[in-house]
């Protein structure tokens, strides 16, 4: 069980009094789990329901597991799910204690009333930073205080900077949860000031410098990352991006604040300006990916990038390629990463050929060695330096596998510790009271704690600094190999196609073997097809000339070099690249019989001091791995502002134990940049929402509902005599289907004054009145409907069950009011001039060739039902004020009626029915599995249906699948009557 530290008491003495309401903004790190599960185990009772909303189910589980530790078992925290039922949720509800709900199911179950609304005894909402007006948290506490004004609300956020976007953003927040009091503790507060630092750990800062080759692809990812922020600046006057700079790019939040800034003219920016958006959100993964993967995988990843850039996925040429792989910058990137992999060699073309001696002839190698004066040693260096060449390594190939300079630090950090850990054995006769040995190492991302473990398990100690990892190295060579040479099996076709339109090089002279044979072969093939290609209008069928020097672009010789490489393992089997993996050797080793005789030996239980245990940073919860392995030895591979954080509440949290921490980061690099921006922005962002508060005017909540005299009057219909009010006590209503809870549509109905009642709908989203029923579509779900053909089925069973149908299309609010892209809509305003004739038309046109568009689409839509009206609406707001023009002087819906409508009956109604004739009904055009219960209760026989009318099963089918299934019973009888 955690302690808690005193400025953790200061805050829960303020914020434990179920008498009021609070928000509390706590500073990442210092421990807001702790706090919240104290909270609830004080409110922990059979007699009080607390609710806990917004939780992840990692967070549940954790939240849960810390409960039953500080006592809280029986029952402790329950967890509500989509497996639940209805009843079950009932019962949970009634027997109180702690509750873990997502807003969707509590929305519902508080507005069909299976929740004891004035019962609850407090909500606890995580995440208060998420809050908005069109949240379902806003909506649960509007339904919570109109029915409960006694019960507590305590919200929680260790979020600061996503308070400070906007207009008031505290205030907003505060609003929307209706509380009147916000508790603001960062780490620069005096409280956790003065307890953090009574105890300090002993910090050892190491500051890494990069490789040469990384420093030069660090410098042009961020020339790249200026030159392509420039241009987004250049390309969009029109809008605020000045405060964007290279330091706000290294945030994850930098992808939102553009996308948000764009959003409202997103229709109107052509495909170069969205290319750019999505290339810097590339190049700040190209920084993360290039200090944290290994050098392979960043070469690899680069490869894909290049890819995915020049082809599409049907393989034609993609037209708006990134401008930033143009750059000189991009060709510095793409050469340096391959170069920190291998490099290509070959001999030189005046190299007379020497004979080769055969390496196990001793006496031959002595006398080569005395021809060219070395010694003996020398000479058995040289052959070990060649047999350490793998068979599976092209001949042209030299490895150089650079590795990252952290994992020599990180090994010495070990080492360093390995001798205190012996030094403190020698010295003290007993081992300390507090604290295990075991070493600890956080880094950002499991990936990377993957790649760390790998390093440690495969580490050569006594190879000098650079190449400890060079086995683990040589096997991802080998793996990446593989990969390619599997790539080039898989798009043997595609490549050759794409190596005719490669610039011609010179021939070199290749080592002979099979890669020699190979690449012979290849650029035999090349020459012919350059020769037999297809003739340019105007021109003559182009050779290639290979005695002339060619000037070859950097970026099209390392592709080729690739092609190359690529080529020579597709010559090879495929086994001998994965037939001898450290993989299979394990397995083998494994089911050998020495492994079980030494089972104990190499698989057991270890002791502390030997074990180091990788992880990556999390949430809250690596307070908690703190303390259950309660570390004295810690390793930040790489830096994170919250754990620094934890260490200080772990440090102070046990007293009398030494904690050592090794802060590594990598000197004037975005890692080191990132972290003194982040600490940064939590600064600035904390003194904003002190400011705030100090000049915040908080709301008067009023119960709307009161004063409200003329509630009970429902209508004025001037139908009725003298235009009188007809009183009525049924409030005005609207039935929401529950799949439209995912939407803030029915947050802004109930808001403007709605009562709106969950159900279950098979026809329709929203019933406003008993003759309206509308099906609510966003863009996206808009085209996809249209495309699985889901639409026209909606719009068929609205048309047969409701007079009036309506297609209501919502675009989001602050984003694009269109349908189409600016590709889309591109026209040309050239005037047309008769200096030249008019081409004639040889086959479809691009226009003919495209697919149809969606206002196409909407236009057939409409033909096939005319009684289907479409409402265009800009935002959920508008949408809600048409739902309540759309409801003036009209009946209210019965839910009742609006569930049966379209839904399956029971199983046993149907006992009696003649399955066969069934069966055949379905057959008939027009009648579906939705419809075909309706059907069968209107006519009784099939027969009866084949002796109707036009006009009659258009009237139960509707008119196109009416006349459908018409025309196809009396087709024999139109024959006849033609014959």
């Amino acid at each position: 069980m955690s302690i808690l530290l005193p400025f953790h008491k200061l805050i829960l003495e303020e914020i434990h009094d179920p008498a009021t309401s609070d928000l509390l903004v706590l500073a990442r790190g210092l421990g807001l789990r702790r706090v919240i599960c104290t909270l609830m185990q004080i409110y922990d009772s059979k007699q009080s329901l607390i609710l806990l909303l917004n939780a992840s189910p990692e967070e549940e589980t954790a939240i849960g597991d810390e409960l039953g530790i500080m006592g809280c078992r029986r029952p402790g925290l329950r967890i509500v799910g989509y497996e639940m039922g209805k009843r079950d949720r009932q019962d949970l509800y009634k027997n109180g204690g702690l509750i873990s709900v997502t807003s969707r199911i509590l929305i519902v179950d508080m507005l069909q009333s299976d929740i004891p609304t004035e019962l609850i005894t407090g909500i606890i909402i995580l995440h208060a930073e998420k809050v908005t007006a069109l949240s379902l948290e806003a909506f649960i506490v509007r339904l919570y205080r109109e029915k409960n004004k006694a019960g507590f609300l305590k919200a929680f956020s260790d979020q600061p900077e996503h308070i400070t976007s906007g207009m008031s953003p505290l205030k907003n927040i505060m609003k929307e949860l209706q509380l009147r009091r916000v508790h603001i503790y960062p780490r620069f507060h005096e409280d956790v000031k003065n307890t953090l630092e009574t105890r300090k750990a002993d910090v050892i800062e190491l500051y890494q410098h990069l490789t040469e080759p990384m420093e030069a692809i660090h410098h042009a990812i961020v020339q790249c990352m200026t030159v392509t922020l420039s241009e987004l600046k250049r390309s969009n006057k029109t809008l605020e991006l000045d405060d964007l700079n290279i330091e706000s790019a290294y945030f994850r939040s930098f992808d939102a604040v553009v996308r948000r800034q764009l959003d409202p003219v997103w229709h109107k920016v052509g495909p170069r300006t969205k290319q750019l958006v999505g290339d810097l959100a590339t190049l700040r993964r190209l920084l993360t990916y290039l200090l944290s993967y290994d050098a392979l995988a960043f070469h690899a990843y680069l490869e894909t990038l290049v890819a995915s850039n020049t082809t599409t996925v049907t393989g034609a040429t993609k037209q708006h390629q990134s401008p930033w792989m143009l750059t000189d910058a991009a060709n510095i990137i793409f050469n340096t990463a391959k170069r920190r992999c291998y490099v290509l060699t070959a001999p030189k073309p005046s190299a007379p050929v020497r004979q080769v001696i055969d390496v196990d002839d001793e006496d031959a190698w002595a006398a080569l060695d005395e021809v060219h004066g070395v010694t003996g040693s020398d000479g058995r260096d040289n052959r070990q330096q060649k047999e350490k060449k793998k068979s599976w390594v092209p001949d042209n190939m030299s490895p150089v596998l650079e590795e990252l300079p952290k994992w020599d630090l990180l090994a010495d950090v070990l080492q360093e510790i390995e001798e205190e850990l012996m030094r403190q054995e020698a010295l003290s006769t007993r081992p300390p009271t507090r604290g295990t040995n075991t070493v600890l190492v956080m880094t950002s991302s499991p990936r990377s704690s993957t790649l760390v473990s790998e390093f440690l398990g495969e580490m050569d100690g006594t190879a000098p600094k650079g190449s400890r990892g060079r086995s683990m190295m040589a096997r991802k060579l080998r793996r990446y190999l593989y990969w390619k040479g599997e790539n080039a099996r898989q798009k043997q076709p595609r490549h050759q196609l794409s190596a005719q339109f490669s610039t011609p090089q010179p021939q070199l002279p290749q080592p002979e073997g099979e890669i020699s044979e190979a690449l012979k072969r290849k650029d035999k093939a090349r020459q012919e097809r350059s020769v037999n290609r297809r003739r340019v209008r105007g021109g003559a069928p182009m050779t290639v000339a290979p005695s002339k020097p060619a000037v070859i672009d950097p970026k099209v010789e390392s592709i080729d070099d690739a092609d190359d490489i690529a080529a020579f393992l597709a010559s090879q089997p495929s086994d001998l690249l994965v037939s001898s993996d450290a993989d299979a050797l394990l397995l083998e080793t494994l089911l050998s019989s020495e492994a079980e005789i030494d089972f104990d030996t190499h698989y057991g239980l270890l002791a502390p001091s030997q074990m180091v245990v990788v992880r990556a940073y999390t949430d809250d919860m690596d307070d908690q791995i703190l303390a259950e392995l309660k570390p004295r030895f810690i390793v930040m591979f790489e830096p994170n502002l919250d754990f620094v954080r934890r260490i200080e509440v772990y440090r102070n949290s046990n007293p009398g134990m030494g904690v050592r921490v090794y802060f590594m980061v990598y000197q004037l690099s975005c890692e080191e940049h990132k972290y003194l921006a982040g600490l940064r922005r939590e600064k600035e962002s904390f003194e904003k929402l002190i400011k705030e508060r100090g000049s915040m005017l908080l709301p008067i909540f009023e119960d709307k509902h009161a004063g409200r005299s003329d509630a009970v009057i429902k209508t004025i219909s001037t139908r009725l005599a003298g235009g009188r009010k007809e009183l009525s006590t049924v409030a005005s209503q609207v039935i929401v289907d529950m799949r439209e809870f995912r939407s803030t549509l029915p947050s802004l109905l109930h808001a403007s004054g709605l009562l709106v009642i969950p159900a279950t709908l098979t026809v329709g989203d929203y019933i406003l009145t008993p003759d309206i029923c509308v099906e609510r579509k966003s863009i996206p779900d808009l085209v996809a409907s249209f495309n699985s053909g889901r639409l026209y089925t909606q719009c068929e069973l609205m048309s047969v069950h409701y007079k009036q149908p309506i297609l209501l299309i919502e675009f989001e609010e602050n984003k694009a009011f269109s349908l189409e892209t600016v590709a889309e809509s591109v026209k040309s305003y050239a005037k047309p001039t008769n200096k030249y004739p008019a081409k004639k038309s040889t086959g479809p046109t691009d226009s003919d060739r495209a697919p149809p568009s969606v206002q196409s689409k909407l236009v057939l839509l409409m033909l096939h039902f005319p009684r289907v009206r479409i409402i265009w609406s800009s935002s959920p707001y508008g949408t809600a004020d048409i739902f309540n023009d759309l409801k003036a002087n009209a009946f209210e819906p019965d839910p009742n009626r609006a569930i049966a409508i379209g839904a399956e009956e029971d199983p046993e109604a149907g006992a009696g029915i003649n399955a066969a004739a069934e069966e055949l009904l379905r057959c008939l055009p027009g009648v579906t599995a939705k419809n075909v219960k309706y059907v069968m209760n209107k006519v009784g026989s099939v027969r009866e249906l084949c002796e109707l009318d036009r006009k009659g099963v258009q009237g139960i089918l509707g008119v196109e699948p009416g006349n459908a299934c018409y025309d196809f019973m009396h087709r024999g009888e139109r024959k006849k009557g033609s014959l």
